[in-house]
């Protein structure tokens, strides 16, 4: 495996692409949506015009035919600017068109693959619930199949659910307890529910710390009855097919990460060369030096990481801890940064007018999302061979 994490000519063209349209089109109008709690519609359109839904998918399903570096250069573009936005592509490629491609017949791919790759639907996972959240496999919602009529029926509740109550949201990818081995453990698999589908309710959105203009909802399944044609992959396998779709997504987040921490370089290496203090600009000040020293250096390295991880997914090789390590990594660095942003502009880090604000509140639940910081340390033990 190449060591060189430098982009080829096509990549770059893409992250000058979107760096471009991050600046141009979603920071002049972000503040506002994520003030009043609004999905950002027209710029989701935008994204889903330049293709950047579709970016790893083959161009049979409506794809650009790219790879998942190209998926997290386009992230890390956008969380340079805002995280609310770049979590929406993330959980709409990673979690809402992803485990389809993995996992799906011809038939569902085909269904259901062109209008997610296009942007015109969004796509949600539907893994969390009030009682499993770190232990997934303490999933409650269950699935049994009804002979009579060739239907599965549905029945539990999903929380923090990513997409999933957008005027665009299409379907929900559910995972639910269809049966159980002698010894008492769950055979978890995977059904696909198109929303509008009778007894499946999205609650109202999420008062949230963060990501305030991206769409987080709780979900209810009351006798939902899907057609068996609904299951995604094998019966029984869905707890194998969630754990792949997280490891890859562990190295979108990791991208995402990677971008607040450079758009929090960004905003305070601009701020600290204008803001004057004692007759000149804080930037000459060396213990200021010294803060944005230490949040390049961990840009840099959060940068190396995911990509590292991301060349191993392309290569075909085992990624699981390299995963781990970028995802952990790279979530508490932008923590990190966030906060010493945030310090750097003083009281006017502590006003929502400034991006480093916004990065601040969102920063958090990177360290929580799709695997906890414990979580990671479980994993990469376990690859260690001492978990």
């Amino acid at each position: 495996m190449s060591l060189d994490h430098r982009l080829t000519t096509e990549h770059e063209q893409l992250r000058r692409t979107v760096e471009q349209f991050a600046h141009d089109v979603v920071a002049p109008v972000i503040g506002d949506h994520y003030e009043r709690h609004e999905f950002p519609y027209d710029i989701v359109r935008q994204m889903g015009e330049m293709g950047l839904f579709g970016l790893p998918f083959p161009e049979e399903y409506g794809g650009m035919g790219g790879d998942y570096l190209a998926l997290g250069i386009a992230l890390e573009e956008l969380a340079r600017v805002d995280s609310s936005v770049a979590i929406t592509l993330e959980a709409g490629v990673s979690l809402g068109a992803m485990p389809v491609f993995r996992f799906g017949t011809e038939e569902q791919k085909r269904e259901w693959l062109p209008r997610l790759c296009a942007g015109e639907m969004l796509g949600a996972f539907g893994l969390t619930e009030p009682q499993a959240g770190s232990d997934a496999g303490g999933t409650r919602t269950t699935a049994v199949r009804d002979t009579a009529t060739g239907e599965w029926v549905i029945n539990g509740s999903k929380c923090f659910i990513t997409n999933s109550g957008t005027d665009i949201t299409g379907l929900v990818t559910v995972t639910a307890v269809t049966g159980r081995a002698e010894d008492g453990s769950p055979h978890i698999s995977t059904l696909l529910v198109p929303s509008g589908t009778p007894g499946f309710q999205v609650a109202a959105p999420y008062s949230k710390v963060g990501w305030n203009a991206s769409d987080t909802r709780e979900l209810s399944f009351t006798d939902v009855r899907v057609p068996e044609a609904n299951l995604l992959g094998e019966e029984g396998r869905g707890y194998a097919q969630f754990l792949r779709i997280l490891d890859e997504g562990r190295i979108a987040i990791a991208a995402l990460a990677t971008g607040l921490s450079q758009g929090c370089v960004d905003e305070s290496v601009a701020y600290a060369k204008t803001r004057e203090a004692f007759g000149k600009p804080i930037a000459a000040q060396q213990a200021i030096q010294f803060k944005l020293a230490d949040m390049e250096m961990r840009a840099h390295t959060s940068r190396v990481a995911w990509r590292d991880a991301a060349s191993r997914l392309l290569a075909g090789e085992r990624f699981k801890k390299e995963a781990a390590l970028a995802k952990l990594y790279t979530s508490e660095c932008a923590v990190t940064n966030a906060r010493e942003a945030t310090q750097i502009h003083g009281g006017y880090g502590f006003m929502n007018e400034y991006p480093v604000a916004r990065m601040w509140r969102d920063a958090k639940i990177l360290e929580i999302g799709e695997g906890t910081s414990e979580v990671q340390r479980m994993l990469i033990a376990r690859e260690l061979g001492v978990g």
